[in-house]
């Protein structure tokens, strides 16, 4: 059934015409990116829809067929340039940022995508397409698979990280910025023996959450492609 959902829609009856799977699609991607995975039901998404909850199901089999659905989706959104036109640098570079961004438009997806494998169309599409940019790196034969997997695990790694603490400030009901005054102060009362982690915590912090945790993913990046840069030239 699962290589079913990528395949074209079963023709619909006359009374089901007027629903789409790029509509369910849709509404379904809107409640998770404001309720998450729990507040993601059939019952709830053929309310949004004004439908009846069977009619979703001739469309999309399952729930888990939906996520598989919304997953691929979103890779669809990621922005993957030929290295003709950026360079493989430049375009990895692209490439990561565009992954992250896509990430924290759609903060439910760390939940779901190590739970499944993602082999719908558009995760095939920024697979071949991003082989083809660390190919033009000079990586050759297995080490392709390698690079482009390096820069994919440090990407999600990282802004899966991300995900969660922008999530902890969500549930605080504080603003950021009184949230991370709140952590200054917690560490530098357990730190008073440690003098490099106060400093630490108040470098890390002065410039604000969001712009600390963007300056933290730029370097991480950074130096994982510098890294890989030498490796390719040695």
């Amino acid at each position: 059934m699962k290589d079913w959902i990528w395949t074209r829609e079963r023709k619909a009856s006359p009374a089901r015409e007027t629903l789409s799977r790029e509509q369910i699609v849709a509404a379904a991607m809107t409640i998770l990116d404001a309720d998450g995975v729990a507040g993601l039901s059939m019952r709830k998404l053929a309310a949004k829809l004004d439908a009846g909850a069977t009619s979703l199901y001739w469309h999309v089999p399952t729930k888990d067929d939906l996520v598989d659905l919304l997953i691929d989706e979103v890779w669809g959104e990621i922005d993957v340039p030929e290295p003709e036109l950026a360079g493989w640098r430049a375009g990895a570079l692209l490439f990561g940022h565009s992954l992250r961004s896509a990430v924290l438009r759609h903060p439910w997806l760390p939940e779901v995508m190590y739970t499944r494998p993602s082999i719908g169309p558009n995760a095939m599409s920024l697979g071949a397409r991003g082989l083809v940019l660390f190919g033009a790196a000079g990586f050759t034969e297995h080490e392709i698979d390698l690079a482009m997997s390096s820069v994919m695990s440090y990407v999600l790694g990282t802004v899966s990280a991300e995900v969660a603490t922008r999530e902890m400030v969500r549930k605080s009901g504080r603003s950021e910025d009184n949230w991370v005054s709140q952590i200054v102060e917690q560490a530098e009362a357990v730190a008073g023996d440690y003098p490099e982690m106060q400093a630490s915590v108040r470098r890390r912090t002065a410039v604000g959450l969001d712009a600390g945790l963007t300056q933290n993913f730029v370097f991480g990046l950074d130096a994982l492609l510098d890294g890989l840069e030498a490796r390719v030239k040695r």
